[in-house]
């Protein structure tokens, strides 16, 4: 859920700002946006589809032609890729899965893998990131076959390089190692989540696997402390909005250049409120 306006002028950089007020969120909306937490313990509550962009037609190598992600994760990937300078040599293996695609990959595992493998690579269907549309999977291109579960994706070349920009494009490495209690799957080097570029950073800055970042923002507030994100000709401030168990929830929204709302898929939303002309979301 994000603001956008008609009156910013992107060559000029001037942007109406937008006065404080409120937004009033239906429950359902705490299943919607870019920091959904997807994992056992909280599965993919809404079934419709994400806005979808198919990967090929952007001209990034794909390991199949059908693989699609949510468009703004879609956008900033291809940015992402773009300033790595890694289009020739990373290919995205997978993206956007149904409940029926998930399903089948899982049954699959089992079959080939075994249920050890499979429980720690493979999430269970209902309870995958990949039915957001804002996980990839990406491998680096080689002249051997890649493996669409477990992609090679090492930390050298242009494969490094993306992973020290992913950052700031809002991307993290979803499944790290030492976080494999928190996040319930084996490290993961080939699994990048878009939740965007001022919560990658901090989340990178702090050390902190989506799980933990999730919690860490409930202790931020619109009347209390905000958490603070920096860019170069910006800044950000964010924090947390519990949701009503009944009825729907008033989000205020302070006096800003822009913003953004996601539910947590748990428990409430985060808002973001952006300011100064050369924020990112």
């Amino acid at each position: 859920m994000k603001a956008r306006h008609d009156e910013r002028m992107l060559g000029e950089q001037n942007i109406a700002r937008i006065p404080d007020g409120t937004k009033l969120l239906d429950r359902k909306d705490v299943h919607r946006g870019h920091l959904l937490l997807v994992n056992a313990d909280h599965p993919v509550r809404t079934t419709e589809e994400p806005p979808l962009t198919l990967v090929a037609e952007t001209g990034i190598r794909v390991l199949d032609e059908v693989i699609a992600l949510e468009t703004a994760c879609m956008q900033q990937l291809a940015a992402l890729l773009e300033a790595a300078e890694a289009g020739d040599d990373i290919v995205v293996v997978s993206g956007y899965r149904s409940m029926e695609e998930q399903t089948n990959i899982y049954t699959r595992s089992l079959e080939d893998n075994g249920p050890a493998y499979t429980a720690k690579y493979v999430a269970l269907p209902g309870r995958s990131e990949h039915q957001t549309g804002l996980a990839v999977d990406v491998g680096e291109r080689s002249e051997g076959e890649l493996d669409f579960i477990a992609p090679s994706f090492p930390d050298r070349g242009k494969c490094l390089a993306f992973k020290l920009l992913a950052a700031s494009y809002g991307f993290i490495q979803r499944y790290k190692e030492g976080k494999e209690g928190l996040t319930g799957i084996a490290c993961e080097p080939w699994h990048f989540r878009y939740v965007g570029a001022p919560h990658a950073a901090t989340m990178e800055r702090l050390g902190f696997c989506l799980e933990e970042y999730i919690d860490y923002v409930k202790s931020y507030s619109y009347e209390g402390e905000r958490l603070t994100h920096e860019g170069e000709g910006w800044r950000a401030e964010t924090y947390y909005v519990p949701a009503e168990p009944q009825g729907r929830t008033a989000v205020w929204i302070p006096a800003c250049d822009d913003y953004s709302l996601s539910g947590n898929n748990a428990d409430g939303f985060i808002m973001t409120a952006y300011h100064g002309a050369g924020y990112v979301f």
